[in-house]
């Protein structure tokens, strides 16, 4: 995360600097995406730079932090009015917003498809591993709810469930890049309602209950 002097610049220069770094990383993949050319098209010194940040690695996570709170106001209409939906109706929205937040910021869609394809497992696992928790967190909290609403089996293990979610769509939203290579994000809900449909009903053939 950006150091304490990055904070005491006026707002104005910090999304310049934001918004320069972000213009990078969504025209470059991670490691060919340059300092040098940030600071010179921010009008720093790039002595300035690590005053504010310790290397292009903690300059990157800060934009994917702020993509990721960006995203959260995005999606916040959808889960204040939760009580409104089913559980699952309410998540498939989600992701819908998802979609449309990818559509219309084509600079973070485009840095999320650079790191998705990014052959460094190492970065990935770092970045990811401060994220992940952040997504567990807010499906835990909408599981809990789903219970109290009658949505959602009270039996099951809260924790286990959110950590599935978030993972199947990571591995959803990896499959879709790499594999599917279309241009329109709102094209992975059918991938979305296959992997809602396995949540609500699982795998087991009905038919032995009968």
């Amino acid at each position: 995360m950006p150091k304490q002097t990055f904070f005491n610049l006026s707002e104005e220069k910090r999304e310049k600097i934001l918004n320069t770094a972000i213009d990078e990383f969504a025209k470059y993949y991670y490691h060919k995406a340059s300092i040098t050319r940030i600071v010179n098209n921010t009008g720093i010194a790039k002595g300035s730079f690590y005053q504010y940040f310790e290397d292009k690695k903690d300059l990157f996570k800060y934009v994917i932090e702020r993509i990721g709170r960006r995203k959260i106001e995005y999606l916040y209409p959808v889960i204040k009015d939760f009580d409104k939906y089913d559980f699952f109706d309410l998540v498939r929205m989600l992701y819908v917003q998802g979609a449309k937040f990818a559509v219309e910021n084509p600079r973070f869609q485009k840095i999320g498809d650079y790191f998705v394809k990014d052959t460094d497992t190492k970065l990935k696992e770092e970045i990811l591993g401060e994220n992940i928790p952040k997504s567990n967190e807010i499906f835990i909290q909408l599981i809990k709810k789903g219970i109290e609403k009658g949505d959602i089996n009270p039996n099951i293990d809260i924790n286990l469930t959110a950590t599935i979610i978030t993972s199947l769509s990571i591995e959803i939203g990896e499959y879709f890049v790499k594999e599917m290579k279309v241009k329109d994000n709102t094209e992975i809900m059918p991938l979305i309602d296959k992997m809602l449909y396995i949540l609500k009903n699982g795998i087991k053939n009905r038919r032995e209950d009968v």
